[in-house]
Protein backbone atom coordinates (compact mmCIF):
# COMPACT_ATOMS: atom_id res chain seq x y z
CA UNK A 1 0.00 0.00 0.00
CA UNK A 2 1.38 3.28 -0.99
CA UNK A 3 1.38 6.22 1.78
CA UNK A 4 2.06 10.10 0.73
CA UNK A 5 5.75 10.97 1.36
CA UNK A 6 5.39 14.62 0.29
CA UNK A 7 3.78 16.80 -2.10
CA UNK A 8 6.98 18.00 -4.54
CA UNK A 9 6.55 21.97 -5.26
CA UNK A 10 8.88 23.89 -7.89
CA UNK A 11 10.39 27.62 -7.60
CA UNK A 12 12.21 29.91 -8.69
CA UNK A 13 13.48 31.77 -5.39
CA UNK A 14 14.76 29.04 -2.41
CA UNK A 15 14.76 32.05 -0.14
CA UNK A 16 11.66 33.56 -0.79
CA UNK A 17 9.64 30.41 -1.30
CA UNK A 18 10.91 29.25 2.17
CA UNK A 19 9.49 32.77 3.56
CA UNK A 20 6.07 32.54 2.23
CA UNK A 21 5.92 28.69 3.24
CA UNK A 22 6.91 29.28 6.61
CA UNK A 23 4.43 31.59 7.27
CA UNK A 24 1.86 29.58 5.62
CA UNK A 25 2.67 26.45 7.46
CA UNK A 26 3.30 28.13 10.90
CA UNK A 27 7.04 26.30 10.74
CA UNK A 28 10.59 26.56 9.64
CA UNK A 29 12.18 24.11 7.29
CA UNK A 30 13.54 20.82 9.12
CA UNK A 31 15.95 20.12 6.37
CA UNK A 32 17.86 22.19 3.38
CA UNK A 33 19.53 19.90 0.78
CA UNK A 34 21.79 20.06 -2.35
CA UNK A 35 21.05 16.93 -4.55
CA UNK A 36 24.19 17.32 -7.08
CA UNK A 37 22.80 14.54 -9.37
CA UNK A 38 20.28 16.70 -10.07
CA UNK A 39 21.21 19.40 -10.33
CA UNK A 40 19.08 21.06 -7.27
CA UNK A 41 18.14 22.80 -4.20
CA UNK A 42 15.74 21.51 -2.06
CA UNK A 43 13.88 22.36 1.22
CA UNK A 44 11.31 20.43 3.99
CA UNK A 45 8.75 21.18 6.03
CA UNK A 46 7.21 18.28 8.07
CA UNK A 47 3.07 18.66 7.67
CA UNK A 48 1.87 15.95 10.00
CA UNK A 49 2.56 12.67 8.95
CA UNK A 50 3.76 13.72 4.86
CA UNK A 51 5.80 16.73 4.01
CA UNK A 52 5.85 19.66 1.55
CA UNK A 53 9.36 19.71 -0.53
CA UNK A 54 9.98 22.85 -2.43
CA UNK A 55 12.37 22.38 -4.92
CA UNK A 56 14.92 24.94 -6.98
CA UNK A 57 17.17 24.32 -9.71
CA UNK A 58 20.86 25.22 -8.82
CA UNK A 59 22.62 25.06 -12.31
CA UNK A 60 22.28 25.25 -15.93
CA UNK A 61 20.05 22.14 -17.78
CA UNK A 62 18.05 21.18 -14.59
CA UNK A 63 14.84 19.42 -14.48
CA UNK A 64 12.99 22.23 -12.28
CA UNK A 65 14.28 25.11 -14.34
CA UNK A 66 12.85 23.38 -17.56
CA UNK A 67 9.91 22.54 -15.65
CA UNK A 68 9.09 26.12 -14.54
CA UNK A 69 9.62 27.55 -18.43
CA UNK A 70 6.66 25.10 -19.63
CA UNK A 71 4.35 25.21 -16.47
CA UNK A 72 5.22 27.76 -14.07
CA UNK A 73 6.04 27.37 -10.37
CA UNK A 74 3.49 24.71 -8.74
CA UNK A 75 3.19 21.33 -8.10
CA UNK A 76 5.68 19.23 -9.13
CA UNK A 77 5.29 15.61 -7.93
CA UNK A 78 3.23 14.00 -5.64
CA UNK A 79 6.04 11.42 -3.85
CA UNK A 80 5.08 7.88 -2.24
CA UNK A 81 6.85 5.56 0.24
CA UNK A 82 7.43 2.36 -0.58
CA UNK A 83 8.70 -0.64 1.33
CA UNK A 84 10.37 -2.00 -1.65
CA UNK A 85 11.20 0.26 -4.50
CA UNK A 86 13.00 -2.82 -6.99
CA UNK A 87 9.81 -4.70 -6.39
CA UNK A 88 6.97 -1.41 -7.70
CA UNK A 89 9.74 -0.89 -10.03
CA UNK A 90 9.02 -4.01 -12.00
CA UNK A 91 5.59 -3.84 -10.68
CA UNK A 92 4.68 -0.89 -12.26
CA UNK A 93 6.73 -1.86 -15.45
CA UNK A 94 5.09 -4.94 -15.96
CA UNK A 95 1.80 -3.11 -15.55
CA UNK A 96 3.10 -1.00 -18.67
CA UNK A 97 3.66 2.23 -16.72
CA UNK A 98 7.07 4.17 -18.41
CA UNK A 99 9.92 4.70 -15.60
CA UNK A 100 12.25 7.59 -16.06
CA UNK A 101 15.40 5.26 -14.48
CA UNK A 102 16.09 1.53 -14.72
CA UNK A 103 17.50 1.70 -10.98
CA UNK A 104 16.68 3.65 -7.97
CA UNK A 105 18.58 6.67 -7.69
CA UNK A 106 19.74 8.45 -4.35
CA UNK A 107 17.40 11.47 -3.66
CA UNK A 108 16.98 13.78 -1.32
CA UNK A 109 15.90 12.91 2.66
CA UNK A 110 17.98 10.06 2.50
CA UNK A 111 15.69 8.00 0.09
CA UNK A 112 16.50 5.68 -2.70
CA UNK A 113 13.94 7.32 -5.50
CA UNK A 114 12.51 6.69 -8.87
CA UNK A 115 10.22 8.36 -11.42
CA UNK A 116 6.96 7.54 -13.20
CA UNK A 117 6.82 9.41 -16.33
CA UNK A 118 4.15 11.78 -16.31
CA UNK A 119 2.71 10.22 -19.49
CA UNK A 120 2.18 7.40 -17.62
CA UNK A 121 0.12 8.82 -14.98
CA UNK A 122 -2.77 11.18 -16.11
CA UNK A 123 -0.48 14.04 -16.51
CA UNK A 124 1.26 13.72 -12.99
CA UNK A 125 5.24 12.85 -11.98
CA UNK A 126 5.09 10.54 -9.93
CA UNK A 127 8.11 9.90 -7.46
CA UNK A 128 8.83 6.90 -5.71
CA UNK A 129 10.75 6.71 -2.35
CA UNK A 130 12.08 4.06 -0.10
CA UNK A 131 14.29 5.11 2.94
CA UNK A 132 18.17 4.13 2.67
CA UNK A 133 19.00 1.78 5.73
CA UNK A 134 21.68 3.42 8.15
CA UNK A 135 25.22 2.19 6.70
Amino acid sequence: MYKIDHIGIAVKDMKAANSLYSKLLNCDPYKQELVVAQKVLTSFFQTGESKVELVAGQATNNPIDKFIEKKGEGIHHVAFKVDDIKKEMARLKAEGFQLLSEEPTKGADNMWVCFVHPKSAKGVLIELVQPMLPE
